[in-house]
């Protein structure tokens, strides 16, 4: 599995293993520093050794190129960040079809609601779900029952 990261950001990182390995720590010291199975600091110290910087050079991600670039994956964090109803949703929930639209208005791009679960996570978004309330559920009433009633009708341990 391709490791997560542009291949410039995988790039840097095998440079810094190299600039370790000349401080003279060892592979498995940079392994531990930079959180990758010591087996993939040998083999870029290999291709290091055999290529020169070459060997370290970023490599484009196979399949097909985002639709968005890196600048306007960045601006549509801030706009998800900033909430729905700022961009003319009626609820502060975000759900795909709300995400495509946004999307779609803002970089005129066309992404299909069952894909953009995708390009979120991959922008550090994981699912939610809302939690239920009822409309007409009041706190303070609630709080109350909590404080007076609560106490006389919960169980007691051993009784």
């Amino acid at each position: 599995m391709r490791p997560f990261g542009s291949p410039e950001v995988l790039e840097r990182r095998r440079q810094k293993a190299v600039a370790l390995w000349r401080e003279g720590i060892g592979p498995g010291d940079i392994a531990d520093r930079l959180g990758v199975d010591r087996r993939s600091v040998h083999r870029w110290l290999a291709a290091y050794e055999e290529e020169g910087e070459g060997g370290l050079a970023a490599v484009p991600a196979p399949g097909r190129p985002p639709k968005l670039s890196e600048e306007e994956q960045a601006e549509l964090v801030e706009m998800l960040l900033e909430g729905a109803t700022r961009h003319g949703f009626p609820t502060d929930l975000w759900t795909g079809p709300r995400v495509v639209e946004l999307i779609r208005r803002r970089f005129r791009v066309r992404y299909h609601r069952n894909h953009v679960t995708r390009l979120l996570r991959s922008l550090g978004f994981s699912p939610q779900k809302p939690e239920r309330r009822a409309r007409e559920r009041d706190e303070e009433a609630i709080r109350g029952w909590v404080r007076t009633r609560w106490p006389q009708v919960k169980k007691t341990p051993g009784g």
